[in-house]
């Protein structure tokens, strides 16, 4: 079966954008391959510098990602830092990628210029090294990306192919893949740009775990336009459409005849968040129940690691075997 890894930082709260378009294609995905879901907490600390913030991020994470619908019978949902095979693989990986390789990857680039005046980690530089071994060490085949991480899967098929070349086969060479698509959502206020938990307001974004209330007040003060006419048009009537496409996702039927439905852009913006309400209902109330039941949360998570340390350990053995470093 293929083997596919995908891989969340425990950054910021999960919103409805992240779920539509990411997790709920990993839940559908996880009967489809052999899936490896990973909260990479290491590569958080980038960014961290206050304590006892990534360790409360990553247990709410991890609720999250059970509470939409992964199974751990079934996909292999672990955290980062309990595979200490990562740390260890990551720094052979760095050992065997360049600086002039790293000093070319875009996202340093572009991440290092917005802290210009603050404090750069080098883990900011080294990230890729990291991230080389989290897909290496489960002989992944697939590594589903957007665009912006595409660079990182072909670092890591050069780190593999110059690895491999020197002191033997060792690592599967993984393929960077389309996601499967799920549904993009944009923000509420400004619908000419994704949800992200990176924009100035909140305003236009929906938390996974919002209060219905909240959630219903956004949906009702969505930007539309100044026409009056409901129509599927994502180039002449963003917003319109936009709450045509969350509707959608949420109902399954087609946005262009959900459209046919409607006169006003009232009932269509209830109507959309009265969807969105039930569709994160029994979402919430499985997180809630996990965030109250540490141990069982925990459990689950030391499950997921259990399964994700017999893979990583074997190719760990298998790479330091082939360097010939000496066995303990």
């Amino acid at each position: 079966m293929t083997r596919v890894l995908s891989c969340i930082q425990p950054t910021g709260d999960v919103h409805l954008g992240n779920f539509l378009g990411a997790l709920r294609p990993w839940v559908e995905g996880q009967h489809e391959k052999d899936a490896f879901h990973g909260i990479v907490d290491l590569h958080a600390l980038t960014i961290t510098e206050q304590p006892d913030v990534v360790g409360q991020a990553t247990l709410r994470l991890g609720a999250v990602l059970f509470a939409v619908g992964l199974d751990p019978d079934v996909a292999t949902v672990f955290v980062q830092s309990h595979v200490t095979e990562h740390s260890q693989l990551g720094w052979i990986m760095e050992c065997q990628v360049s600086f002039g390789e790293l000093s070319r990857m875009t996202q340093f680039k572009d991440k290092a210029s917005k802290r210009e005046h603050e404090f750069i980690s080098a883990g900011l530089f080294t990230y890729p090294a990291l991230q080389a071994a989290d897909i290496l060490l489960y002989d992944t085949d697939e590594v589903p990306v957007g665009e912006d991480q595409r660079q990182h899967v072909e670092i890591t098929r050069d780190i593999a192919i110059r690895f491999n070349h020197r002191f033997g086969d060792t690592f599967v060479l993984p393929k960077a893949v389309m996601p499967k698509a799920g549904a993009r959502v944009m923000d509420l206020q400004d619908p000419s740009s994704k949800m992200s938990k990176s924009a100035g307001s909140d305003t236009g974004l929906i938390s996974l775990m919002e209060d219905p209330a909240d959630i219903m007040k956004k949906f009702k003060r969505a930007v539309t336009d100044s026409e009056t006419e409901v129509r599927y048009d994502r180039e002449a009537k963003p917003g319109v459409s936009n709450l045509l496409e969350i509707l959608s996702a949420c109902t399954g039927e087609a946005p262009q005849d959900l459209a046919t439905r409607y006169t006003q852009y009232g009932p269509l913006k209830t109507d959309t968040g009265e969807a969105v309400v039930e569709l994160l209902r029994p979402i919430q109330a499985r997180y809630n129940e996990l965030m109250a039941d540490r141990g069982e949360l925990q459990a689950l998570l030391r499950k997921g690691a259990g399964k994700a340390r017999e893979v990583a350990a074997a190719t760990l053995e298998r790479a330091q075997a082939h360097l010939g470093l000496l066995p303990a």
